[in-house]
């Protein structure tokens, strides 16, 4: 594929960043090299083949990443993929701590880059584990027995939203932190919208 034009949204952003810059202008080039579309999502350049995302470039405070959507499906031979946590099923990251660094792997990151746009070409999705198989706290599981309409409400999410509030709820040690995020998040449960939804 041919080298994609710069978006101005991520023109915007790049003039925004203060930490990572110089590593991500290089992982922005090597991601317009690729062919793909630039957008702008969840506040990073995401990049994008025929409106599916492929991967992303986002900074934390020890390292920078780029972020495969379908990493988990990709070829590791050089055992650089990290999977962030234990929770996350599909993606997974090249992660850079300095300039030096993305330069001189600079062939390694466009070889992964190739290998998932194939894999989003090849309309391939990762298997992810259904909402059911993820345990109910039960600070929960009384909610429910006490409310058949929270219930509901709950259950007529999608699997992907219930999925993430049952990661979200069983993450704390403590019951009381686990009841204060159920409590939280009761009224948006009853009006249909997941953990991130606006």
């Amino acid at each position: 594929m041919a080298r994609r034009q710069p978006n101005p949204k991520v023109d915007a952003f790049m003039e925004r960043t203060e930490q990572w810059k110089p590593e991500f202008e290089v992982l922005r080039n090597l991601a317009l090299d690729s062919g793909l579309t630039e957008e702008l999502k969840w506040g990073q350049p995401c990049y994008t083949f025929e409106g599916g995302n492929v991967f992303l470039i986002h900074g934390f405070k020890e390292y920078c990443a780029v972020l495969f959507m379908k990493g988990a499906l990709m070829p590791d031979n050089d055992r650089l993929l990290i999977r962030q946590t234990q929770k996350v099923q599909a993606a997974r990251q090249l992660r850079f701590s300095n300039l030096s660094e993305v330069e001189r792997k600079a062939e390694q990151i466009a070889a992964y880059m190739r290998d998932a746009i194939e894999i989003e070409r090849a309309g391939l999705t990762v298997e992810l584990k259904p909402a059911e198989e993820f345990a109910v706290p039960i600070e929960l599981q009384t909610r429910f027995d006490g409310d058949a309409a929270f219930r509901a409400a709950f259950e007529a999410l999608t699997p992907g939203r219930r999925r993430a509030y049952l990661l979200h709820f069983t993450e704390p040690k403590q019951s009381k932190t686990r009841e204060a995020r159920i409590e939280k998040h009761f009224p948006r449960i009853l009006d249909g919208k997941g953990l991130n939804d606006r």
